[in-house]
């Protein structure tokens, strides 16, 4: 292995550029249009041009990235997290191409991929499981007849998904066949594959994970335990390592089982197996990730293994470095920093990133994928950066990471930095003898609602500043930068290297008008015009980031003309509609 191509963008690309020159290898960056100027294009020893601009047309296209594989003269890819990196049919292409695929084999992925084949392995592993269907769900109606054996609430999940995106809860029979409908368009959105199963929904558990390290000689150790519990619609803001408050038996039964169904699948690479804990002490399989998690990290710090660079030896064919399971030393905390406004429901807030002050200090870790004046593109994920900290204990920890979260600053878009600040002086999140805190938490805990943050002073955009001493240019696809004196480059790009003015988003006096929430892509319209509907009737769905939210009338009354329809872009704010 001598050149790897990062089939990836944004803090993941960066990270595994940077291992990469760890070991002495060259990496090669590829970009979609609006991530010519991205952190990770530049950590890269060469890069080039997608072409286009949405995931399909770029980091999902795998024609394209093959072909600039061999362009590039890489010998290996790594996938990543997300995008490509849990395809099989990919994974099989980059080895039919004579490439190393950074990752478990195409058939482990697709084993364990498929959620309901993974329960199938689980099951010959002895681990334990919730109910859950035998098979995909084709329909509404099948999953009415599980919910009427099993009881509410249930889960809707996409087979081949993770990161909570195509992930419906089902609370009321009358909920199921739209949250089929819309958990079946947000895994084709951003797996590409519609199949959906359905099993029994544990309220209020807690979400652990076993960090999974096996090569292709029979070496296999479980790296360490986490805790993800802290989540905002099933995705992970807060994860620490190891999980805090596990009874010695839970966590020998997460170690052996985990262990266990890597055996029994023939998993090669890193890979984390997941559950769920109740409050009863019950323990059940969720799913494995057959890919670097977000969170490594946290397991990074608290293990001594820098799990990309072993993901990266044992693709080449190299043993474990180690033969046991290590054991952890201290404790970590990462906050993943998100273009996300809190004080909005968390929805999505892209643009420029016009100022990007990182904090340092002992145990102090970022992990960027951005800087002062990167743009955060509303096509794709939300992550920013990524903040570790870590102390000889939790309450160290905690008081490291409160520091650190004080001295971060980030401004030009929304971020979730004043609600890391707020979990950390929560007495469910920081209490030394228990864990109150489960994966829908934060929906239920009102001291966390979206007012507490609605009016933080760090959400002010601030006008991006001007002028640069060098260009990124592409020739014939490649990036190659071009350095021009700075008096030069202002007069030749003018106001054409400036940002557009920010957008008057203030609301009219009255409350007829139905705006856009957020920046994104008008998925469906729920009601015609002329319909009558009631204050807070949901009227619209609205795509960004992957992710889908509704639009809700503000008021009753009678749903005008509608100026936008489906497949449309819209701005934040945005008129789409009127009532009367």
């Amino acid at each position: 292995m001598h050149k790897v191509l990062i089939a990836n963008r944004g803090e993941i690309a960066v990270r595994v550029a940077r291992a990469c020159a760890d070991i002495g290898v060259q990496s090669v960056a590829v970009y979609a249009d609006q991530d010519a100027e991205a952190l990770h294009v530049s950590a890269a020893t060469e890069a080039y041009a997608l072409g286009g601009s949405s995931a399909g047309e770029t980091y999902l296209d795998q024609q394209k990235i093959l072909e600039l594989a061999r362009r590039s003269g890489a010998d290996a890819v790594h996938p990543g997290y997300g995008f490509l990196s849990e395809n099989a049919d990919f994974a099989q292409a980059v080895m039919d191409a004579g490439l190393i695929w950074v990752g478990p084999s195409p058939e482990t992925i697709r084993l364990l991929g498929d959620k309901v084949s993974a329960r199938a392995v689980a099951v010959r592993a002895g681990a334990p499981l919730a109910p859950g269907s035998d098979g995909p769900v084709s329909s509404p109606e099948e999953i009415r007849a599980f919910a009427q054996e099993h009881g509410l609430p249930i889960v809707i999940k996409a087979a081949f998904g993770g990161g909570g995106r195509g992930m419906k809860v089902v609370r009321r029979l009358d909920e199921i066949e739209e949250s089929f409908d819309s958990a079946v368009r947000e895994s084709l959105a951003a797996f590409g594959r519609e199949e959906c199963f359905v099993e029994k929904f544990l309220d209020r558990p807690r979400h652990v994970e076993a960090q999974v390290l096996a090569d292709a000689h029979g070496g296999i150790v479980v790296v360490g335990t986490r805790d993800c519990s802290l989540q905002r619609r099933h995705q992970k803001l807060v994860e620490e390592a190891p999980a805090p408050f596990l009874s010695p038996e839970q966590r020998r039964r997460v170690h052996a089982s985990a262990k266990a169904i890597c055996r029994e699948a023939g998993y090669v690479g890193v890979g984390t197996v997941e559950y769920l804990l109740d409050a009863s002490g019950t323990l059940s399989f969720l799913e494995v990730n057959t890919r670097l998690q977000v969170e490594h990290p946290v397991t990074e710090e608290t293990s001594g293994l820098d799990l990309v660079v072993a993901q990266l030896l044992v693709a080449a064919g190299e043993p474990l470095a180690v033969t046991e399971d290590p054991k952890p030393r201290g404790h970590s905390l990462e906050f993943r920093i998100n273009a996300e406004d809190p004080g909005r429901g968390f929805l999505p807030s892209p643009g420029v990133v016009t100022v990007f002050e990182a904090p340092s200090g002992p145990g102090v870790r970022v992990d960027s994928g951005v800087r002062s004046g990167s743009l955060v593109p509303g096509q794709f994920d939300s992550l920013m950066a990524k903040l570790v900290v870590t102390g000889a204990d939790r309450q160290q920890a905690i008081r490291r990471a409160r520091r650190a979260l004080r001295e971060f600053r980030i401004q030009g878009v929304a971020s979730v930095l004043p609600f890391h600040r707020a979990v950390l002086e929560q007495a469910d999140f920081c209490a030394e003898d228990r864990l109150d805190v489960y994966t829908t938490w934060i929906e239920s805990e009102p001291a966390m609602g979206p007012e507490k943050f609605a009016a933080d002073p760090e959400f002010s955009p601030v006008a991006p500043e001007i002028g640069r001493h060098t260009l990124n240019i592409e020739v014939d696809g490649k990036r190659v930068v071009l350095g021009l004196p700075e008096d030069l480059l202002q007069g030749w790009g003018g106001s054409g290297l400036r940002e557009p003015g920010l957008q008057d988003k203030a609301h009219d006096a009255d409350d007829a008008a139905i705006r856009a929430s957020m920046a994104g892509t008008v998925v469906k319209w729920l009601v015609d015009s002329g319909a009558r509907v009631a204050a807070g009737e949901p009227l619209l769905v609205v795509e960004a980031m992957k992710m889908e939210t509704t639009v809700n009338a503000p008021r009753a009354g009678v749903l005008g003309e509608q100026l936008v329809q489906a497949g449309a872009t819209v701005n934040a704010g945005e008129v789409l509609a009127t009532l009367r």
